[in-house]
């Protein structure tokens, strides 16, 4: 009896995603799923996809993702949905886009627009995060994104942007939100621990959040209180958090971003096998690249930041504080990744600023950017250029090691994130010079780190970007090529899959990605972009409060 199909992809080299060698298959598609694996001889399809030569495995989900940012503007999702990825887990870093409070909600929309091309404009309708989730639901959307709630939204909604600890009333307020969250969906509770508010946050505060998100089965998330000089603290922190609260841990991007602490990864890898050990469910997701990517007003001390971006604004005009600031960038303060201190003005790169004056910015190191003004030094033309920015400018900064990126990236524990969020090399979302990582990781990952260097075998890479961070976060009917599951697939060229953007010329699709398939349609065909809309708002489901 003949089958007949949506999709049949044959003749593929098909990788599981469990960690299986490859094997030569086929695999079929019908409504949405995947119907069937192997040798399926006879099938016919309404379309068919010749794999000869090529590996077909599970969409790659990215486990650190920021495309929430910008998926109600550009639901496309150029630049993600073009390396392979079908899914994403956003709301990283404590930053999620609910819930909001009524009295900030034109505060906030005016920090969105700070993060936004000028042509974008994001108008905040909902104030719980189910009414965000349903908002992002009308919409389609390029890729699958899983949400998680930021504990900077929850304590922005609570009590604003004040560096102090909540009040017992505010505190309860801030766990009636988070409960709020997990119920509506979300897949967990993150922390920002180095921005403002996560980073005026005690760790207490931080597990009576993480307790309720536990009672929902929910994963703690967090980019940790600094990976430079504090990165073993903060590291011990997120354990100490995951153990206290009763769930599990997912430590984001990890590194040892400072010279000092180049090959500390031995260490902070030691210290979650240990965790394990001891029954704390703890597991990383890493980029590959030496350098990171975050707003500019970071190079900026913590109490900078008290009250929001205005105040912050304020102390910058006044000279005293702006020495005050100086000095601390010079000297350092305890428990604060002192980005410039750490890595060198040389070494911090501007990505996009909003106004056509500092462009000739973009792309130069504030060394290179002091020459160019003619300042008297680099904090000055950080200063200025904060002003003139209103405080909305990015950057990249150098400060990682290959070989910690190695070590971590062999890991057992270790999964792939992107830490980025969506962009494309035209319209809107082509500004600035972004991370080359919007583009590039899992290409730059299987091209370099795989066939070039044979860091990992081709199987395991697989997994790292499929069934392990679906399992991380709960997606259980995604990740594998199996009967049943979602048909999010990607079919990529072993032999020529490579990334190509750079941090100077970083709007640039990889090679090698011929087809991706989400949902079951076909969103890369021949590695050209189809502008299917395909994606879905993820909900974690079943998932009643345990007491």
């Amino acid at each position: 009896m003949e089958l007949t199909y949506d999709l049949l992809i044959k003749n593929g080299r098909v990788l599981d995603g469990a960690g299986n060698h490859w094997y030569r298959g086929d695999v079929a598609v019908s409504e949405g799923r995947i119907a069937a694996v192997g040798a399926l001889v006879g099938a016919e399809a309404d379309r068919v996809i010749d794999a000869g030569g090529l590996v077909v495995a599970p969409g790659f989900v990215d486990a650190h993702s920021h495309a929430d940012s910008v998926t109600l503007v550009y639901p496309q999702m150029e630049s993600t949905v073009m390396q392979g990825i079908t899914t994403v887990v956003a709301g990283q870093c404590g930053s999620s886009l609910a819930p909001v409070s009524p009295e900030l909600r034109e505060e906030l929309e005016r920090r969105a627009a700070d993060s936004l091309p000028p042509e974008a404009e994001l108008k905040i309708t909902w104030t719980t995060f189910d009414e965000y989730l349903r908002e992002e639901e009308r919409r389609g959307l390029g890729a699958n994104v899983a949400h998680l709630v930021g504990h900077g939204a929850i304590r922005t909604a609570a009590m604003g942007f004040d560096a102090r600890d909540p009040t017992d009333e505010e505190l309860e307020r801030m766990r009636e939100l988070t409960a709020e969250a997990m119920e509506a969906g979300a897949f967990g509770l993150s922390t920002g621990l180095i921005y403002p508010p996560g980073i005026f946050a005690k760790t207490g505060e931080i597990i009576e959040l993480a307790r309720v998100a536990a009672r929902y089965g929910g994963v703690y998330d967090s980019h940790i209180r600094g990976e430079g000089r504090t990165l073993l603290r903060a590291v011990g922190e997120a354990i100490a958090i995951g153990e206290r609260a009763g769930l599990p841990v997912q430590i984001s991007h990890h590194k040892a971003a400072a010279r000092e602490m180049w090959g500390k990864s031995e260490e902070t890898l030691r210290m979650m096998e240990e965790a394990r050990g001891r029954g704390v469910d703890v597991t990383l997701d890493q980029y590959p690249y030496r350098a990171g990517a975050t707003g500019l007003v970071s190079l900026l001390p913590p109490w900078a930041h008290d009250g929001g971006v205005q105040r912050l604004l304020e102390r910058l005009r006044d000279p005293e504080q702006r020495e005050r600031m100086r000095r601390d960038i010079e000297e350092g303060l305890p428990d604060w990744q002192n980005f410039a201190g750490e890595a060198g003005w040389e070494n911090v790169y501007v990505t996009y600023v909003k106004t056509e004056a500092n462009r000739a910015a973009e792309g130069r190191n504030l060394s290179e950017i002091r020459e160019m003004r003619g300042d008297p030094d680099e904090f000055t033309s950080l200063y200025r250029l904060l002003l003139e920015e209103e405080g909305a400018a990015g950057m990249i900064i150098f400060m990682m090691e290959e070989d910690d990126i190695r070590r971590i990236m062999r890991h057992p524990l270790h999964m792939v994130g992107t830490d980025a969020g969506s962009v494309a090399p035209t319209g809107i979302m082509s500004r600035g010079k972004p991370h080359p990582r919007h583009y590039g990781t899992y290409p730059k990952i299987l091209g370099r780190y795989v066939r070039e260097q044979g860091v990992l075998r081709l199987e395991e890479a697989v997994r790292k970007m499929t069934s392990l961070p679906a399992q991380r976060f709960g997606l259980l009917d995604r990740g594998l090529l199996r009967p049943g599951m979602r048909a999010d697939i990607v079919v990529f060229n072993p032999d020529t899959i490579i990334d190509k953007a750079t941090f100077q010329d970083p709007h640039r699709f990889p090679e090698g990605i011929e087809h991706v398939v989400v949902n079951g349609q076909v969103t890369v065909d021949e590695g050209e972009y189809t502008e299917a809309l395909a994606g879905r708002t993820l909900r974690k489901r079943g998932a009643a409060p345990t007491l």
